[in-house]
């Protein structure tokens, strides 16, 4: 079998193919699930002849796309693609084969999928047909933007990143509730971006009540990529009235509450196009987030954005149950009368308290966007 290149020049070139790979494959982030999100450039002679990406649904695959595009031209060519190609039969043939069949010449894999029906099958069929694959190509980029993907398969639950918009101080809003606006409009448009990009943005049932939110993406030209909206409300407080109950037939919206809920209550949420969840109490009483999490991943989804309020977050961070932290602070200081960012969650001792890297930070207009990753 051919050694795969070791030209530096060529290590340079695979990782600008690839960067322009994984750029495409960020295109499908919150509209792809329950698969990952992929993105394929194939390069014929120096010049690329085909791209794509997960298409919204999770098909056709990013391979599918890009040798759509590229015709005759991927005959020999050179594939980078950001996630390991399907070897396996469910709704859309392997890619793997597909990649076979149309004669490529040499395969980069960013990171390999791992999703038990593939593994390395996707690499092993096309090496036994004598295609050269490059592997670990800007491998902890391509993990990172399929985080979400990669948790769901290896622990059974979404990716979990929790929002928040604060004072320097970490006030979320005045001691009488007033919250519109801490932070300015380049930050909330970067909010919205994040709610682009997951497939679920969850809050608890104060902050539905309080701010009665329609939880979508408004951003320009992305009004079709709002996530599901999720409202965790074990003792089903939410009014009928409400702007996500009024507009659930337009946007999906799941209610997650206890077990054993009022029936009629129940039937009247799902007659306005609700989708209730019953799930078990945890210790406090309250709905057991773990198994809340569980339920999510089993429907597929594989990124969530939490978006409050101070119960919820406290709640999350408690049970460790918080992957990322993505932070807006805007240039204020309220003092301790105002609404802190999570309510007291039980810390005695500083070695109890969940630890963050921070990861990134940059201005957004007035503010601070700071992004951390669990330690």
């Amino acid at each position: 079998m051919p050694a795969a290149p070791t030209d530096p020049s060529q290590t340079e070139r695979d990782r600008a193919h690839m960067r322009a790979a994984l750029a495409l494959a960020r295109r499908g982030l919150g509209s792809v699930w329950p698969n990952p999100a992929v993105g394929c450039v194939i390069v014929a002679d120096g010049r690329v002849v085909g791209r794509g990406w997960t298409q919204p649904g999770g098909r056709p695959h990013a391979e599918t796309e890009a040798l759509a595009m590229a015709g005759n031209a991927a005959v020999g060519a050179t594939v980078y693609v950001t996630l390991e190609p399907c070897a396996h039969h469910g709704k859309t043939p392997p890619c793997a084969d597909a990649l076979v069949a149309a004669g490529v010449g040499r395969v980069v894999v960013a990171v390999r999928d791992p999703d038990p029906r593939v593994a390395g099958r996707g690499i092993e069929r096309l090496r036994g047909s004598d295609i050269v694959v490059t592997e670990g190509v800007l491998e902890p980029e391509a993990a990172e933007l399929n985080a979400g993907f990669f948790h769901r398969i290896g622990r059974g639950r979404p990716l979990v990143t929790l929002k928040l918009a604060s004072t320097l101080d970490g006030r979320i809003a005045t001691h009488s509730g007033d919250s519109r606006w801490i932070t300015g409009e380049p930050a909330r448009a970067m909010a919205h971006l994040l709610r682009a990009e997951s497939d679920v943005v969850m809050v608890g049932s104060g902050t539905a009540l309080a701010d009665d939110p329609d939880l979508t993406c408004r951003l320009p030209g992305l009004a079709d990529r709002s996530p599901v909206r999720v409202v965790v409300d074990g003792r089903l407080r939410l009014p009928l009235t409400s702007r996500l109950v009024a507009t659930a037939n337009d946007s999906p919206t799941w209610l997650l509450t206890l077990e054993g809920c009022d029936g009629s209550r129940c039937q009247a949420f799902e007659d306005a196009g609700v989708d209730v969840v019953e799930i078990p109490a945890g210790r406090d009483g309250a709905v057991d987030l773990a198994l809340a999490l569980k339920a999510l991943a089993e429907s597929g989804v594989t990124r969530v954005l939490v978006e409050g309020g101070a119960h919820l977050s406290a709640a999350l961070l408690r049970a460790g149950l918080v992957d990322r932290l993505v932070w807006f602070r805007a240039p204020r200081v309220m003092g301790g009368d105002g609404l802190a960012a999570a309510v007291g969650f039980g810390v005695d001792h500083l070695a109890q308290t969940p630890r963050f890297e921070r990861v990134d930070i940059r201005p957004v207009g007035d503010d601070v966007m700071e992004t951390y990753s669990r330690l």
